[in-house]
């Protein structure tokens, strides 16, 4: 809408007559009117203009309306705009294109003021009602989100946990999820995890973990009690066709004996503080979806300054270069290599950076836990 709050209307059309004539009917009615008697002049004013609606003939010389409308549409400032085609050829098939491409209606010349009128109050008022939507389904999302961000402990929380976190969510509501518990006093629980899926009703199951967590990753429990009565819960709870994968770390800080736990996920990297990185490659079972489950487990004895990182498989994985975690190995184990010196608070931060050259793209959600003993 313009800032003068009326509606703006973009016609587009060869004929001066044609554009007059819209013009003069839809003007008297309040609307804000925009001119165009070509493809390329109609583009420009739909991103510099943002029109509520577009009226666009389809026969015009040079570029014609369906090759306006593709180019409105591969362009995401001007792709969500209602496109109302004007047209005096009334086959199914010419109809079918348009509404293919995403037109919301046609107009057939020679057209009635009132009938142009009536369906663009219609269109409108769907409009509005589709931006409402919108808008409501964000606020919610943000607000999934706030809730779901509350639920990660930060390393100021649990300072003597001594860990680092980076933490990056696709979507408003996010697949991957992170913990930290202090289950005694010298003993500490690392947990990441990996929804399959990022949906709303993803976010609503970190609270879930969360809670699942802190009932069985105790003193009483060992590692692998904890995570095979959290699958025995999930099995039990999780839809159909939902999982997770997950790594989960329990480091006794007075025995300086660290247990790895792996469920589907992708390995741990260890960090030696005088030896070389190399993962641990402790093989296991998904999450949520059989009740007899086999997690392999590796006890390392490690001394003051060793580091432990767990990662979700957007760090190493790339869907658009098809690249695996096993690809993407190799190069990460060089990386932890580099970042050995860097504070722990800072060392996943820097692993992103030089993993992706700065910030990542947007690909899919990332989880980087750096741990020092």
């Amino acid at each position: 809408m313009a800032k003068d709050q009326r509606f703006t209307i973009l016609v587009v059309d060869d004929s001066p007559i044609n554009r007059q004539l819209l013009e003069t009917a839809l003007s008297k009615e309040g609307y804000r009117i925009v001119k165009a008697p070509d493809g390329p002049t109609a583009r420009k004013l739909a991103e510099a203009e943002t029109p509520d609606l577009i009226l666009l003939d389809i026969m015009m010389p040079g570029e014609d309306g369906f090759e306006v409308m593709k180019k409105l549409k591969q362009n995401p400032n001007t792709s969500s705009m209602p496109v109302i085609f004007l047209t005096g050829v009334s086959e199914i098939d010419s109809k079918l294109t348009g509404f293919d491409l995403g037109a919301v209606d046609y107009i057939t010349k020679p057209f009635h003021p009132l009938e142009v009128l009536a369906r663009v109050r219609l269109h409108l008022k769907l409009s509005i009602a589709t931006n409402s939507l919108i808008a409501d389904q964000a606020n919610k999302l943000k607000q999934i989100s706030k809730a779901q961000s509350s639920l990660l402990v930060t390393p100021s929380q649990i300072p003597e946990a001594n860990f680092g976190i980076y933490y990056l969510s696709l979507q408003e509501a996010g697949g991957d999820f992170y913990d930290v518990l202090s289950i005694s006093q010298d003993i500490f629980g690392y947990f990441v995890a990996d929804f399959s899926g990022h949906d709303i009703q993803t976010s609503f199951l970190t609270s879930s973990i969360k809670a699942l967590l802190k009932q069985n990753c105790t003193p009483v429990y060992q590692p692998m009690e904890s995570i095979k009565m959290i699958n025995d819960v999930l099995t039990e709870i999780l839809p159909p066709g939902k999982y997770l994968t997950a790594c989960y770390a329990r480091l006794n800080r007075k025995t300086k004996e660290m247990t790895i736990i792996n469920a589907g996920h992708p390995p741990a990297v260890y960090v030696p503080k005088n030896g070389t990185p190399r993962l641990i490659m402790a093989n296991g079972d998904l999450l949520g979806i059989f009740k007899d489950v086999v997690f392999d487990k590796e006890i390392i004895s490690t001394t003051k300054g060793d580091r432990f990182y767990l990662y979700s498989d957007g760090l190493v994985e790339s869907q658009e270069k098809k690249i695996l975690w096993s690809d993407g190995a190799p190069q990460l184990l060089e990386i932890c290599d580099k970042v050995r010196d860097v504070p722990i608070l800072e060392s996943s931060n820097q692993i992103i950076k030089l993993q992706f050259g700065g910030e990542p793209k947007r690909e899919d959600d990332i989880v980087v836990l750096g741990i020092e003993v």
